[in-house]
């Protein structure tokens, strides 16, 4: 996803530099925490649904509704998909075009269209593979 460019203030800037140090999927109310003494809940609120729309983080919304963001490195191109740990609940992002064979197979033989920007395969990353 090609991002948007904006009008940064100080603090969207304090924002997103928290939201890159994370290395796992988070909630709004994780990052207030870290602002709570420098900006309000919905400023934050407002700043990571900016962030979302200017393609800086994806959204997520759990089983039990609760809602997710991670980071995103800035892609190549339009078609991702993610990689989700379900035992650590770690978010990995994969730019590369392996999906678009997933993609076609799906149109071809089951006459099903999917939406290659959110695609979110469950299952063990490398680092809890080791402990099984």
């Amino acid at each position: 996803m090609k991002r948007t460019d904006t009008y940064n203030t100080k603090q969207k800037d304090l924002i997103l530099s928290i939201i890159k140090k994370q290395d796992h999927e988070f909630t709004v109310k994780d990052i207030y925490e870290k602002v709570k003494d420098n900006t309000g809940l919905t400023t934050v609120y407002r700043l990571v649904d900016k962030l979302v729309g200017e393609g800086y983080l994806n959204k997520h919304i759990s089983k039990d509704n609760v809602t997710y963001y991670e980071y995103l490195e800035e892609c190549s191109h339009d078609d991702h998909f993610f990689l989700k740990c379900e035992k650590c609940g770690t978010l990995i992002h994969v730019d590369c075009e392996c999906i678009n064979d997933l993609s076609d197979h799906l149109l071809n033989n089951h006459n099903f269209s999917i939406n290659k920007k959110n695609i979110i395969l469950n299952g063990l990353c490398k680092s809890c593979k080791k402990g099984i």
